[in-house]
């Protein structure tokens, strides 16, 4: 991971300045209050909590440790880079968390990453996610970039930032100080007619044409179990055709396409219905960072890693550890093979 600022002593700190930051932070990491609650405690937005956390770190009234097991035989991130060269993975501890709590911890971990590569002029094209909701929570620009934000997929249509593109190409765009594009159709059409007469449509096509030329991406890594499968909770998709999927060997979903263990998107007549980027075009994006949190999405996680869809990986130690199980499970396979 990139190397944390330099901290100021909190003995310069204004002593009621002090006193906040302290305060926030207790709830939030001995506490283990989410943003939103510590939000409504302390009287301030959730951004605002946010960004209040990130200056207790840089501040040094937080004091983040590691302590690894001592039968760990190096960190989770190295020993997953093995297995995956060239992909940067950053692990972060899920320390008792529930999933939301988690997803927050690493949409801070993504935000930070993200302001590190994003350069003026570059294109950033976002995907609908909660995983991708929690960056844009997190982030806090230090300098404005004429960014252009570009949405990868239709609208869901559903008036939610932590679901709708269209809000969340915005949001980023405003902080950032740039532009934001998004797909004027829906997600998933009712047709393959329809959605191919839409792909003829001047605007559409320019913004589809616009995502092509992506030189950066922040997509969520969704799973096919029911309680996190977007999809299925949105109702584009029934119980059964879920299940149809998982008897083909889906495991994961990023940009509404649905893929195997080893990446392989699977022939499935939604993929049909689908307005957005090919899944298959996101191996041409330079950087593409994924997240993911909970042993629930290892599968998707490994099925991402092994299709080169993901550059650069944000999951929790939890994820981490059935990810890395999987992949040592699936090599020995074929070492026996």
């Amino acid at each position: 991971m990139a190397a944390a600022p330099e901290q100021t002593d909190p003995a310069e700190l204004p002593p009621e300045r002090h006193e906040l930051l302290a305060k926030v932070a207790s709830l939030y990491y001995e506490d283990n209050l989410t943003q939103a609650e510590i939000a409504a405690r302390v009287g301030v937005s959730r951004s605002s909590v946010s960004r209040l956390l990130s200056e207790a770190r840089d501040m040094g009234v937080v004091h983040i440790s590691i302590r690894w097991p001592a039968d760990t035989t190096g960190d989770l991130s190295t020993q997953l880079a093995q297995h995956y060269p060239g992909v940067e993975v950053h692990v972060v501890r899920a320390g008792g968390r529930g999933y939301t709590q988690t997803v927050e911890v690493l949409g801070g971990v993504a935000a930070s990453l993200l302001e590190d590569k994003l350069k003026d002029g570059d294109v950033l094209g976002i995907s609908w996610h909660t995983g991708v909701y929690q960056v844009a929570e997190a982030f806090r620009a230090a300098r404005k970039l004429g960014v252009k934000v570009v949405q990868l997929t239709g609208s869901t249509g559903v008036i939610n930032p932590v679901i709708d593109g269209p809000d969340l190409a915005r949001w980023l765009a405003q902080i950032l100080g740039g532009q934001y594009h998004y797909i004027p159709a829906p997600l998933i059409v009712d047709s393959p007619s329809t959605r191919n007469a839409l792909l003829k449509d001047r605007t559409i096509s320019e913004r589809l044409e616009m995502a092509y030329q992506c030189n950066m991406a922040l997509v969520g890594i969704g799973t096919v179990f029911p309680p996190l499968c977007n999809l299925y909770q949105l109702g584009y998709l029934t119980e059964s055709q879920l299940d149809d999927i998982v008897e083909q060997g889906g495991v994961g979903e990023i940009l509404t396409y649905f893929y195997d263990i080893e990446g392989k998107v699977l022939p499935l007549p939604i993929h049909e219905r689908t307005i957005g980027l090919p899944l298959e075009r996101l191996r041409d994006v330079p950087t593409v960072i994924g997240v993911a949190a909970g042993k629930e999405q290892a599968q998707a996680i490994v099925g991402a890693l092994r299709g080169g869809y993901i550059t650069c990986l944000v999951i929790d130690d939890e994820a981490a550890n059935k990810v890395l199980a999987i992949t040592e499970q699936m090599a020995g396979g074929r070492d026996e093979g």
